[in-house]
Protein backbone atom coordinates (compact mmCIF):
# COMPACT_ATOMS: atom_id res chain seq x y z
CA UNK A 1 0.00 0.00 0.00
CA UNK A 2 1.26 3.21 -0.92
CA UNK A 3 2.24 6.24 1.29
CA UNK A 4 -0.91 8.34 -0.27
CA UNK A 5 -3.12 5.05 -0.55
CA UNK A 6 -2.01 4.61 3.34
CA UNK A 7 -2.98 8.09 4.14
CA UNK A 8 -6.86 7.53 2.96
CA UNK A 9 -7.12 4.32 4.96
CA UNK A 10 -6.39 6.03 8.18
CA UNK A 11 -8.16 9.08 7.04
CA UNK A 12 -11.36 7.10 6.52
CA UNK A 13 -11.01 4.98 9.76
CA UNK A 14 -10.73 7.96 11.54
CA UNK A 15 -13.82 9.59 9.80
CA UNK A 16 -15.47 6.02 10.78
CA UNK A 17 -14.05 5.77 14.58
CA UNK A 18 -15.61 9.73 14.89
CA UNK A 19 -18.48 8.75 13.28
CA UNK A 20 -18.99 5.60 15.95
CA UNK A 21 -18.53 7.72 18.66
CA UNK A 22 -20.89 10.32 17.59
CA UNK A 23 -23.81 7.81 17.57
CA UNK A 24 -22.61 5.99 20.80
CA UNK A 25 -22.84 9.57 22.20
CA UNK A 26 -25.79 10.61 20.33
CA UNK A 27 -27.43 7.24 21.54
CA UNK A 28 -26.26 7.53 25.34
CA UNK A 29 -27.90 11.04 25.69
CA UNK A 30 -31.12 8.92 24.13
CA UNK A 31 -30.99 6.64 26.27
CA UNK A 32 -30.33 9.35 28.89
CA UNK A 33 -33.16 11.24 28.23
CA UNK A 34 -35.60 8.59 27.57
CA UNK A 35 -34.72 6.82 31.08
CA UNK A 36 -35.30 10.53 32.67
CA UNK A 37 -38.68 10.58 31.28
CA UNK A 38 -39.12 6.89 32.45
CA UNK A 39 -38.15 6.85 35.88
CA UNK A 40 -38.00 10.59 37.47
CA UNK A 41 -35.54 12.01 40.47
CA UNK A 42 -36.95 10.49 43.54
CA UNK A 43 -36.95 13.18 46.09
CA UNK A 44 -37.36 12.83 50.17
CA UNK A 45 -40.02 15.41 50.42
CA UNK A 46 -42.10 17.20 48.11
CA UNK A 47 -44.31 20.34 49.73
CA UNK A 48 -46.90 21.23 47.91
CA UNK A 49 -48.25 24.50 48.69
CA UNK A 50 -46.50 27.41 50.78
CA UNK A 51 -47.67 29.79 53.56
CA UNK A 52 -46.65 29.99 56.85
CA UNK A 53 -47.24 25.69 56.76
CA UNK A 54 -45.26 25.23 53.39
CA UNK A 55 -42.24 27.43 54.82
CA UNK A 56 -42.13 26.43 57.82
CA UNK A 57 -42.15 22.45 57.14
CA UNK A 58 -39.64 23.57 54.24
CA UNK A 59 -37.38 24.70 57.13
CA UNK A 60 -37.17 22.07 59.17
CA UNK A 61 -36.95 19.48 56.59
CA UNK A 62 -33.99 21.14 54.92
CA UNK A 63 -32.41 21.13 58.04
CA UNK A 64 -32.98 17.79 58.27
CA UNK A 65 -31.36 17.25 55.25
CA UNK A 66 -34.27 16.05 53.41
CA UNK A 67 -33.61 17.90 50.37
CA UNK A 68 -37.19 19.20 49.88
CA UNK A 69 -38.65 20.03 47.12
CA UNK A 70 -41.12 22.49 47.48
CA UNK A 71 -44.12 23.79 44.68
CA UNK A 72 -45.27 27.19 46.08
CA UNK A 73 -48.32 27.48 43.48
CA UNK A 74 -48.29 30.69 40.98
CA UNK A 75 -48.54 33.33 44.55
CA UNK A 76 -46.52 32.38 46.70
CA UNK A 77 -46.68 33.01 50.54
CA UNK A 78 -50.26 32.08 50.69
CA UNK A 79 -53.20 34.65 52.05
CA UNK A 80 -50.51 36.37 54.14
CA UNK A 81 -49.53 38.14 51.13
CA UNK A 82 -52.94 40.03 51.41
CA UNK A 83 -52.58 40.69 54.94
CA UNK A 84 -51.94 43.90 56.02
CA UNK A 85 -50.23 44.45 59.28
CA UNK A 86 -49.75 40.69 61.37
CA UNK A 87 -49.73 41.86 65.21
CA UNK A 88 -49.89 38.49 66.73
CA UNK A 89 -46.96 36.11 65.50
CA UNK A 90 -44.50 35.95 68.31
CA UNK A 91 -41.08 37.90 67.71
CA UNK A 92 -42.34 41.02 66.46
CA UNK A 93 -43.11 43.62 68.76
CA UNK A 94 -44.54 46.32 66.60
CA UNK A 95 -45.93 43.66 64.32
CA UNK A 96 -45.02 43.02 60.75
CA UNK A 97 -46.48 43.06 57.33
CA UNK A 98 -48.19 40.03 56.11
CA UNK A 99 -45.88 39.88 52.78
CA UNK A 100 -42.73 40.71 54.51
CA UNK A 101 -42.74 38.14 56.94
CA UNK A 102 -43.94 35.53 54.22
CA UNK A 103 -40.53 37.08 52.11
CA UNK A 104 -38.56 36.60 55.62
CA UNK A 105 -39.82 32.72 56.13
CA UNK A 106 -39.23 32.01 52.40
CA UNK A 107 -35.83 33.46 52.40
CA UNK A 108 -35.16 31.15 55.71
CA UNK A 109 -36.48 28.04 53.97
CA UNK A 110 -34.05 28.70 50.71
CA UNK A 111 -31.16 29.82 53.13
CA UNK A 112 -31.33 25.79 53.94
CA UNK A 113 -31.27 24.49 50.81
CA UNK A 114 -35.18 24.39 49.85
CA UNK A 115 -35.92 23.66 46.05
CA UNK A 116 -37.89 26.21 45.50
CA UNK A 117 -40.42 25.70 42.06
CA UNK A 118 -43.02 28.48 41.62
CA UNK A 119 -45.30 26.23 39.94
CA UNK A 120 -48.93 24.75 40.43
CA UNK A 121 -49.30 20.98 40.92
CA UNK A 122 -52.44 20.00 39.29
CA UNK A 123 -52.60 16.45 39.59
CA UNK A 124 -51.36 13.91 42.35
CA UNK A 125 -51.19 9.99 42.96
CA UNK A 126 -50.52 9.39 46.44
CA UNK A 127 -51.79 6.40 46.73
CA UNK A 128 -48.05 4.28 46.23
CA UNK A 129 -44.93 3.98 48.21
CA UNK A 130 -43.93 6.86 45.75
CA UNK A 131 -46.02 9.77 45.10
CA UNK A 132 -46.25 11.48 41.65
CA UNK A 133 -47.35 14.92 41.44
CA UNK A 134 -47.61 16.37 37.47
CA UNK A 135 -47.11 19.94 36.92
CA UNK A 136 -48.27 20.33 33.14
CA UNK A 137 -46.85 17.71 31.24
CA UNK A 138 -43.71 17.28 33.81
CA UNK A 139 -43.66 14.56 36.42
CA UNK A 140 -41.97 14.35 40.06
CA UNK A 141 -41.93 11.60 42.35
CA UNK A 142 -41.33 11.85 46.21
CA UNK A 143 -40.93 9.20 48.92
CA UNK A 144 -43.19 11.46 51.27
CA UNK A 145 -45.63 14.73 50.65
CA UNK A 146 -46.27 17.25 52.79
CA UNK A 147 -49.32 18.74 52.14
CA UNK A 148 -49.87 22.77 52.58
CA UNK A 149 -52.03 24.36 49.85
CA UNK A 150 -54.07 26.80 52.48
CA UNK A 151 -57.11 27.75 51.39
CA UNK A 152 -59.38 30.27 49.13
CA UNK A 153 -61.18 32.71 49.73
CA UNK A 154 -64.71 32.07 50.04
CA UNK A 155 -67.78 34.31 47.79
CA UNK A 156 -71.45 35.06 48.18
CA UNK A 157 -72.54 33.09 45.37
CA UNK A 158 -75.14 35.77 44.57
CA UNK A 159 -76.14 37.01 41.21
CA UNK A 160 -73.55 39.45 39.49
CA UNK A 161 -71.08 38.52 41.72
CA UNK A 162 -68.44 36.49 39.33
CA UNK A 163 -69.38 38.90 36.64
CA UNK A 164 -68.17 41.10 38.23
CA UNK A 165 -65.45 39.74 39.90
CA UNK A 166 -62.22 42.77 39.04
CA UNK A 167 -64.77 45.64 37.92
CA UNK A 168 -65.86 46.12 41.58
CA UNK A 169 -66.48 42.98 43.83
CA UNK A 170 -63.12 41.50 45.44
CA UNK A 171 -61.46 39.29 47.91
CA UNK A 172 -58.51 41.63 48.61
CA UNK A 173 -58.18 45.28 50.26
CA UNK A 174 -55.07 45.28 50.07
CA UNK A 175 -54.76 44.44 46.06
CA UNK A 176 -57.86 46.38 45.22
CA UNK A 177 -58.35 48.98 47.96
CA UNK A 178 -56.50 51.91 46.01
CA UNK A 179 -58.66 51.75 43.00
CA UNK A 180 -61.56 52.98 45.17
CA UNK A 181 -60.15 56.39 46.26
CA UNK A 182 -62.79 58.97 47.82
CA UNK A 183 -65.65 56.45 47.21
CA UNK A 184 -68.49 54.30 48.91
CA UNK A 185 -67.63 50.67 49.36
CA UNK A 186 -69.02 47.72 51.71
CA UNK A 187 -67.75 44.78 53.50
CA UNK A 188 -69.17 41.65 53.66
CA UNK A 189 -68.64 39.93 56.71
CA UNK A 190 -68.60 39.38 60.72
CA UNK A 191 -64.92 37.60 61.67
CA UNK A 192 -61.42 39.67 62.04
CA UNK A 193 -60.94 39.44 58.40
CA UNK A 194 -64.40 41.66 57.82
CA UNK A 195 -62.73 44.00 60.58
CA UNK A 196 -59.05 44.36 59.61
CA UNK A 197 -60.13 44.81 55.70
CA UNK A 198 -62.63 47.47 56.43
CA UNK A 199 -60.25 49.44 58.39
CA UNK A 200 -57.60 49.10 55.90
CA UNK A 201 -59.79 50.82 53.34
CA UNK A 202 -60.51 53.64 54.96
CA UNK A 203 -57.00 54.96 53.81
CA UNK A 204 -58.82 55.28 50.44
CA UNK A 205 -62.02 55.20 50.30
CA UNK A 206 -64.90 58.08 51.28
CA UNK A 207 -66.49 55.37 53.58
CA UNK A 208 -67.12 51.79 54.41
CA UNK A 209 -69.77 49.66 55.19
CA UNK A 210 -69.62 46.56 57.12
CA UNK A 211 -72.73 44.18 56.19
CA UNK A 212 -73.39 41.22 58.30
CA UNK A 213 -76.20 38.71 58.42
CA UNK A 214 -76.24 38.84 62.18
CA UNK A 215 -76.72 40.82 64.90
CA UNK A 216 -73.33 39.68 66.96
CA UNK A 217 -69.82 39.87 65.26
CA UNK A 218 -68.07 36.98 65.45
CA UNK A 219 -64.78 39.56 65.39
CA UNK A 220 -62.59 39.74 68.46
CA UNK A 221 -62.86 42.56 70.97
CA UNK A 222 -59.87 44.48 69.77
CA UNK A 223 -60.57 44.01 66.02
CA UNK A 224 -64.55 45.12 66.42
CA UNK A 225 -63.60 48.05 68.93
CA UNK A 226 -60.75 49.27 66.24
CA UNK A 227 -63.84 49.00 63.39
CA UNK A 228 -66.17 51.15 65.73
CA UNK A 229 -63.56 53.79 67.01
CA UNK A 230 -63.99 54.63 62.98
CA UNK A 231 -65.65 57.42 61.89
CA UNK A 232 -65.49 56.34 58.65
CA UNK A 233 -66.96 53.34 59.18
CA UNK A 234 -70.64 52.25 59.41
CA UNK A 235 -72.86 48.78 59.85
CA UNK A 236 -75.15 47.79 58.81
CA UNK A 237 -76.63 44.02 60.35
CA UNK A 238 -79.03 41.62 60.02
CA UNK A 239 -78.78 42.12 56.49
CA UNK A 240 -77.88 39.62 53.70
CA UNK A 241 -76.63 40.52 50.08
CA UNK A 242 -79.14 39.61 47.59
CA UNK A 243 -77.79 40.61 44.07
CA UNK A 244 -74.80 43.28 42.94
CA UNK A 245 -75.92 45.66 40.64
CA UNK A 246 -73.96 46.25 37.84
CA UNK A 247 -74.11 49.78 35.68
CA UNK A 248 -71.82 49.82 32.57
CA UNK A 249 -69.96 47.13 33.50
CA UNK A 250 -69.00 48.07 37.08
CA UNK A 251 -70.68 47.50 40.70
CA UNK A 252 -73.24 50.53 41.04
CA UNK A 253 -74.80 48.82 44.43
CA UNK A 254 -75.97 45.58 46.49
CA UNK A 255 -79.33 44.49 46.86
CA UNK A 256 -80.21 43.30 50.28
CA UNK A 257 -82.83 41.55 52.24
CA UNK A 258 -83.40 41.95 55.64
CA UNK A 259 -83.29 38.82 57.39
CA UNK A 260 -85.81 40.11 60.39
CA UNK A 261 -88.34 41.65 58.29
CA UNK A 262 -87.86 40.38 54.60
CA UNK A 263 -87.47 43.46 53.54
CA UNK A 264 -85.71 44.59 50.65
CA UNK A 265 -83.58 47.50 50.05
CA UNK A 266 -80.76 48.60 47.99
CA UNK A 267 -76.86 50.01 49.38
CA UNK A 268 -75.27 52.32 47.00
CA UNK A 269 -71.68 51.44 46.52
CA UNK A 270 -69.06 51.02 43.53
CA UNK A 271 -66.88 47.64 45.22
CA UNK A 272 -67.72 44.51 47.53
CA UNK A 273 -64.84 43.54 49.34
CA UNK A 274 -65.78 39.89 50.71
CA UNK A 275 -64.37 38.49 54.10
CA UNK A 276 -66.79 35.31 55.20
CA UNK A 277 -64.40 32.66 55.54
CA UNK A 278 -62.07 30.43 53.23
CA UNK A 279 -62.55 26.91 51.27
CA UNK A 280 -59.80 24.26 51.71
CA UNK A 281 -57.75 23.94 48.50
CA UNK A 282 -58.06 20.38 48.30
CA UNK A 283 -59.37 19.29 44.94
CA UNK A 284 -56.67 17.58 43.92
CA UNK A 285 -56.65 15.11 46.60
CA UNK A 286 -60.37 13.72 46.00
CA UNK A 287 -60.63 10.23 45.88
CA UNK A 288 -57.12 9.66 47.82
CA UNK A 289 -57.16 11.84 50.96
CA UNK A 290 -60.02 11.64 53.12
CA UNK A 291 -61.88 15.08 54.07
CA UNK A 292 -64.45 16.14 56.13
CA UNK A 293 -67.91 17.70 54.89
CA UNK A 294 -66.67 20.87 54.49
CA UNK A 295 -63.33 19.98 52.69
CA UNK A 296 -60.64 19.86 55.24
CA UNK A 297 -58.01 16.88 55.52
CA UNK A 298 -58.45 14.81 57.73
CA UNK A 299 -55.42 13.66 60.05
CA UNK A 300 -54.72 11.53 62.84
CA UNK A 301 -54.33 13.83 65.89
CA UNK A 302 -52.02 14.56 67.07
CA UNK A 303 -50.00 13.93 64.57
CA UNK A 304 -49.68 15.07 61.12
CA UNK A 305 -50.28 11.87 59.31
CA UNK A 306 -53.21 11.52 56.90
CA UNK A 307 -54.73 8.00 55.77
CA UNK A 308 -52.22 7.77 53.34
CA UNK A 309 -48.82 6.82 54.31
CA UNK A 310 -46.16 8.91 54.14
CA UNK A 311 -48.63 11.66 53.06
CA UNK A 312 -49.21 14.41 55.72
CA UNK A 313 -50.80 17.80 55.79
CA UNK A 314 -50.20 21.24 57.45
CA UNK A 315 -52.15 24.54 57.85
CA UNK A 316 -55.60 25.92 57.13
CA UNK A 317 -55.92 22.94 54.65
CA UNK A 318 -56.52 21.04 57.88
CA UNK A 319 -57.34 24.04 60.39
CA UNK A 320 -61.08 25.09 60.05
CA UNK A 321 -61.15 26.34 63.44
CA UNK A 322 -58.28 28.70 64.68
CA UNK A 323 -56.72 29.65 61.31
CA UNK A 324 -54.08 31.32 62.70
CA UNK A 325 -50.50 32.39 61.19
CA UNK A 326 -48.80 30.46 64.58
CA UNK A 327 -51.10 27.25 64.12
CA UNK A 328 -50.17 27.06 60.72
CA UNK A 329 -46.67 27.09 61.18
CA UNK A 330 -46.80 25.22 64.43
CA UNK A 331 -48.25 22.29 61.91
CA UNK A 332 -45.48 22.23 59.17
CA UNK A 333 -43.12 22.01 61.66
CA UNK A 334 -44.93 18.92 62.95
CA UNK A 335 -45.37 17.40 59.20
CA UNK A 336 -41.52 18.10 58.44
CA UNK A 337 -40.80 15.92 61.49
CA UNK A 338 -43.39 13.46 61.22
CA UNK A 339 -42.15 12.90 57.54
CA UNK A 340 -38.42 12.69 58.67
CA UNK A 341 -39.61 10.11 61.30
CA UNK A 342 -41.44 8.67 58.29
CA UNK A 343 -38.22 8.32 55.62
CA UNK A 344 -36.42 7.31 59.10
CA UNK A 345 -38.42 4.18 59.18
CA UNK A 346 -38.02 3.01 55.59
CA UNK A 347 -34.21 2.81 55.53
Amino acid sequence: MSDVENEEFTTRVNGAHEAALLTLTTLRETMSEEQSAVAPKIHDVAIIGSGPAGYTAAVYAARADLNPIMFEGYEYGGSLMTTTDVENFPGFEKGILGPELMENMRAQAERFGTDMHMELVDRVDLTGDIKKLWVGDDEYHARAVILSMGSAPRYLGVKGEQELLGRGVSACATCDGFFFRDQDIAVIGGGDSAMEEATFLTKFARSVTIVHRREEFRASAIMLERAQQNEKIRFVTNKTVEEVIETDGKVSGLKLNDTVTGEDSVLDVTAMFVAIGHDPRSEILKGQVEVDPANYVLVQEPSTRTNLSGVFAAGDLVDSHYQQAITAAGSGCRAAIDAEHYLASLA
